[in-house]
């Protein structure tokens, strides 16, 4: 059983070992990506710090980005990267049905998704974050966010409202259909706070002038950040695994976390 599959509990555990046993399928991505000369990325362009599209200019940066491009230098010379703009809502349909090789941005690993997606090892590993106004009165610290008559609003699709769904007993919880409707939610008064994590509260602090970031005191849930594949293709998977363990032992990882202000959150292990 792979060391993913150790970190999970234990329903998702054999799930997991169900898909890492699956049979190889006669082609691999491996062949495909060396024969094209061509690395399919499912990104999400609206990550910041991790795969983020500038409005203005059009060219994205953070760390899946960058490291996106090692992989592709790593598997041979002519190897060229193609980013396939992609999200938490459609992650699942656009790996199982070929959109992309691998779905590179930061993808929590839940036990929802290990049931149909294959995933490397962890590199980030983040923590929930709150992003209130700065005019919120009713929010000042952590406790006060579930409490009778507070809205918490969260992204459809992503961990944030399964997580939120769970832990929240008296405060309402409002699933919105993207991020931007969150944030709209929450400076537009409808809504108090928005759960979000480490790299995005960095996106909120950085491009507004009305976000307040509140912490929680301690871990409130920490959630291992891989990249995602296919289920089946083993030689794909033990390749991008190597390229894995080889950037966290010669210092790639830590390097470009550190130019997009992600090492408090690198996971070597």
């Amino acid at each position: 059983m792979s060391r993913l599959c150790a970190t999970l509990t234990l329903g998702a555990a054999l799930g997991c070992a169900v898909l890492c046993a699956q049979a190889e399928p006669g082609t691999s991505h491996l062949d495909r990506v060396l024969a094209s000369h061509s690395l399919r990325v499912c990104i999400w362009p609206d990550y910041y710090s991790i795969t983020y599209r500038d409005p203005k200019t059009r060219v994205l940066s953070g760390i899946d980005v960058d490291l996106a491009k090692e992989l592709a230098a790593d598997l041979g010379p002519q190897v060229q990267v193609q980013f396939i703009d992609s999200s938490f809502a459609q992650l699942v349909d656009d790996v199982t049905h070929d959109r992309c090789d691998i779905a590179m941005f930061a993808v929590g690993i839940t036990p929802e998704r290990v049931q149909v997606l294959r995933f490397t090892q962890p590199y980030l590993k983040s923590d929930i974050y709150g992003i209130t106004t700065r005019s919120n009165r009713r929010i000042k610290t952590w406790s006060d966010i579930d409490q009778p008559g507070v809205v918490v609003a969260v992204a459809k699709g992503t961990y944030h409202e399964t997580v939120m769904a769970q832990k929240l007993r008296q405060a309402s919880l409002v699933a919105t259909a993207t991020p931007f409707a969150r944030e709209q939610e929450v400076e537009s008064g409808r809504a108090d706070i928005f759960m979000t994590d480490y790299p995005y509260s960095l996106r909120m602090l950085a491009t507004t002038d009305w976000a307040r970031l509140v912490k929680p005191p301690g871990t409130y849930h920490l959630t291992p950040y891989a990249y995602a594949m296919q289920p089946g293709d083993r030689r794909w998977f033990e390749r991008v695994e190597q390229f894995m363990s080889t950037v966290k032992r010669d210092g790639r990882l830590m390097g470009v976390a550190r130019r997009h202000h992600l090492e408090p959150i690198v996971d070597l292990n």
